[in-house]
């Protein structure tokens, strides 16, 4: 079984992000990058996939700048057997993503497309389920276990009243949760290894994708400071507040 797993290059969950001061978009100028965690997770699962004979080649899959290729190696270094890179200089929204995808789907044929639930920059959150729709995949978002037997994927993912398991038949996408897994820790053996599997560049052109942005961003703002908390002497004092100058009640 053949696992696609698509990567994304983002600004590293420790970095506090700066705002550009014509309010363009977030400055990235000299700042640490990183694969986003969700996907570092789906990158982990379809290791252990591998590691347990369930799967037999999983390919890291990045949309993006040329620098994506560090994200690519990261990823095989984890365990990815090869990697693709859609390079482009264009601003990617997460319906040119999707189609990307599902043209690197068609070329690879793969039973399982595992990735984030979301990229921690841009929060979408729609990536995963648009491209289950345009493949016309089943799909199970935001798993916390995956069990595969036989062409289906039991999915165990978390909802707002407890958990709920899907059975899905393969050919499939899944979306990860940060309950999964834990990502082993990347060790320098096996980055020295990862430099020398194979990496494909290819450009959207040549899959056939338009990845010219549909949204235009107005303005990105910082969000406004958090005021001083007020300490009340008693409840009463508490519900009048709350009732008269905050108005939640």
């Amino acid at each position: 079984m053949k696992v696609l797993v698509p990567v994304k290059r983002v600004v590293d969950y420790n970095v506090k992000v700066r705002v550009k001061s014509d309010q363009s978009g977030v400055d990235i100028a000299n700042v640490k990058m990183s694969m986003n965690p969700f996907d570092e997770i789906a990158v982990e699962e379809a290791t252990r996939l591998k590691e347990n004979g369930v799967a037999t080649e999983v390919i890291a899959l990045s949309c993006g700048v040329s620098q994506s290729q560090e994200t690519l190696r990261t990823a095989m270094a984890i365990g990815a057997d090869r990697g693709i890179l859609v390079e482009t200089t264009a601003e990617l929204q997460p319906l040119a993503v999707a189609k990307l995808i599902k043209a690197v789907a068609e070329k690879e044929q793969p039973q399982l497309i595992i990735l984030g639930k979301q990229a921690i920059d841009d929060d979408s959150n729609q990536t995963g389920q648009m491209v289950a729709a345009l493949l016309g995949w089943p799909q199970a978002t935001f798993a916390s276990k995956i069990e595969i037997a036989d062409g289906v994927a039991n999915v165990t993912r978390e909802v707002d009243g407890g958990l709920e398991t899907l059975a899905l038949t393969l050919p499939a996408v899944v979306t990860t949760d940060l309950r999964l897994n834990e990502p082993r820790y990347v060790t320098l053996p096996n980055i020295m290894k990862a430099k020398k599997k194979p990496l494909q560049t290819i450009k959207p052109e040549e899959l056939g994708v338009d990845v010219a942005p549909r949204l235009k961003t107005l303005k990105v703002a910082e969000p406004p400071a958090r005021g001083a908390g007020v300490k009340v002497p008693d409840v009463a004092t508490l519900v009048d507040k709350l009732k008269n100058e905050a108005k939640v009640i």
